[in-house]
């Protein structure tokens, strides 16, 4: 079964979850997170087959009212995007980094995703507001001629709905660096 994810973005947080609880009760759906981000947002993210996400975004767009900021769907995530969102990646090594920051969490998760099923890069740690004034950024490694698909990949997506901040690739990372973004 493919794995579906979705998320719902609410400029309350109070509405969030309410609305969050709300969107588990209607589906077949678990929360991968929820929480409050920077500045002052909320975020609900579930998982669970295609159909069940699909209800279960649909009612969270709807209860979100006027507090809606954002939502989305992925039918077929990759599967690195999980842990990645709770930072529970430990990739063997290091080899050329890839630094994706977007203005969007949901733009960032469609980023990281496409990013991953670009090219052979591994998913190092998607941080998605909290900290970084309702910024995103994704951390993913691989060898240079991969970090660089998978960034042009993510550019596709986020410049699309204009919310790229910026893109780097690091060759060859500074042992002195590894452990900051691990």
């Amino acid at each position: 079964m493919a794995r579906s994810i979705g998320m719902v973005e609410f400029n309350s947080i109070a509405r969030g979850i309410y609305t969050a609880d709300q969107m588990v009760k209607i589906s077949e759906v678990q929360i991968v997170t929820a929480g409050s981000t920077c500045p002052g947002k909320y975020i609900a993210i579930v998982d669970g087959d295609v159909a069940a996400v699909k209800a279960s975004i649909e009612v969270g767009e709807e209860l979100a009212g006027e507090f809606y900021v954002d939502s989305m769907v992925i039918p077929n995530v990759n599967p690195q995007v999980f842990p990645a969102i709770s930072g529970a990646t430990m990739p063997d090594r290091v080899q050329a980094l890839g630094i994706f920051e977007s203005f969007s969490l949901a733009t960032m998760i469609y980023a990281a995703d496409q990013i991953l099923k670009a090219a052979e890069v591994d998913a190092i740690e998607l941080r998605l507001g909290n900290g970084l004034g309702g910024k995103s950024y994704f951390t993913f490694t691989g060898d240079v001629a991969a970090v660089k698909s998978g960034v042009a990949a993510g550019l596709a997506v986020a410049e699309e709905k204009g919310m790229v901040v910026d893109a780097e690739v690091i060759p060859s990372p500074s042992d002195r660096l590894i452990p900051s973004i691990l």
